[in-house]
């Protein structure tokens, strides 16, 4: 069950987090609760899995290198497949999709040879080919999502 301070962090702070030196601290004072209130609720939605982590959104390519890869997984191993890509730090997200190739990540890098050496290495990890989908146009799509507060 989600408490009123957890509800206001989803709603609120999916975008436009402060850009401070004490972020939480600024927070805090914005909900008028302590900043180990607000630090004790993200680790709650945290240990959750409301939330995966706390970070900005750069777009494609801007930083280091980075692509969309799709693999073809067999049903039967595909949590097992997702599990460990979605193990790796470099990897955005993942998604299931209902297609022949039902694993899209998005994977990001220093720089494009590091960015073979992992999809190399993801290949191997998992016994599956990936194939890389380079970015042709960039779109945005805002993943905001509006909680009812009053739930």
């Amino acid at each position: 069950m989600l408490s009123p301070l957890h509800k206001q962090l989803l709603n609120n702070y999916q975008q436009d987090f402060p850009l401070t030196a004490t972020p939480y601290l600024t927070i805090a004072e914005q909900l008028g609760v302590s900043e180990d209130q607000v630090l004790s609720a993200f680790q709650s939605l945290s240990q959750q899995n409301y939330i995966s982590r706390i970070g900005p959104v750069i777009a494609p390519n801007a930083i280091g290198a980075s692509a969309l890869v799709a693999m073809a997984i067999p049903e039967a191993d595909l949590q097992r497949v997702a599990d460990l890509i979605s193990a790796y730090p470099n990897v955005n997200h993942n998604y299931e999709r209902e297609n022949r190739f039902n694993l899209w990540f998005v994977l990001m890098a220093d720089d494009s040879a590091q960015l073979e050496t992992l999809i190399s290495e993801i290949e191997q990890q998992t016994g599956y080919a990936a194939m890389l989908l380079p970015m042709l146009a960039d779109y945005y799509i805002n993943l905001g999502f509006e909680l009812n507060l009053n739930d």
